[in-house]
């Protein structure tokens, strides 16, 4: 982002940690088995999660969700369909635009991408080449500009998550065992999950910027690929899912933690 969206994502970060220091315990949307270490550390913190909204009953929603894309997920085999989304703040430039555009066309590869009204700074996008790019990928690709992130992650047909790795899009991603190709644009909480993702837990990989800061249509065709080929990715970004669901579950680390947290309240 840019200075103005550091500053105020400084400032969110810099309140957030004063309010941790004055508070007894902490309680966090993550699981014990994610990051052991840290929680060693850091014993007042209480991972409760992954906290999920119930599919049926979303809490809240930014856009207008578009339901043809879990139809035509339903039309695809199961684990080929590539899933793309930057949340609800990320922005791309123009010639970026293209090049992920371009990327995703060039993997050949079926792909549901998730692009807001806004997700382009300055003139943005011609309608023109927009609508052209639509022709081309028509029946391989689908663009909707909202979907129900938690469903689709849930789906049989996605194989792989193309993520700005904001937590909560990490935690979906985790309970729902899909592996992750990251694309980090916020310089707050994003880097360093992105870490956890290719170095801690390795169920995912990262683009690479050439030098002049843009991710170049060849890698993204190249790193979908060497995700997706990855098996070792797949079976330990299920092994985490499966983590994940047991503390969830009576006697996990999240379930005994949430019960210690109910007995603070009512202390």
């Amino acid at each position: 982002g840019g200075p103005e969206v550091q500053h105020v994502a400084f400032q969110l970060v810099r309140r957030n940690t004063e309010a941790a220091g004055l508070a007894d315990v902490v309680v966090c949307n993550s699981f014990l088995e994610a990051e052991a270490t840290a929680f060693e550390l850091f014993p007042d913190i209480l991972p409760i999660g992954p906290l999920l909204a119930d599919p049926g009953k979303p809490v809240g929603q930014f856009l207008p969700e578009d339901a043809r894309c879990l139809g035509w997920l339903d039309a695809h085999p199961d684990g080929s369909v590539v899933y793309v989304a930057f949340g609800t703040s990320t922005v791309f430039e123009p010639r970026q635009f293209r090049e992920l555009a371009e990327g995703l066309e060039l993997t050949g590869r079926p792909f549901l991408w998730v692009v807001r009204p806004d997700f382009t700074s300055g003139a943005g996008i011609g309608k023109a080449w927009f609508d052209e790019f639509e022709g081309r990928v028509a029946g391989k690709g689908m663009v909707v500009s909202w979907c129900s992130q938690q469903q689709v992650l849930a789906h049989r047909a996605v194989a792989c998550f193309v993520s700005h790795c904001g937590w909560n899009s990490t935690m979906e991603g985790v309970r729902n065992g899909v592996p992750f190709l990251c694309w980090s644009r916020l310089k707050v909480d994003q880097y360093t999950n992105r870490s956890y993702i290719c170095d801690i837990w390795m169920t995912g990989l990262a683009v690479s910027p050439g030098d002049d800061g843009v991710v170049t249509r060849e890698e993204v065709n190249t790193k979908l690929g060497q995700v997706m080929g990855d098996h070792g990715i797949a079976e330990r970004a299920r092994v985490l899912r499966d983590a994940a669901r047991r503390s969830l579950g009576e006697g996990g680390s999240s379930y005994e933690n949430f019960k210690r947290f109910i007995n603070l309240l009512k202390e």
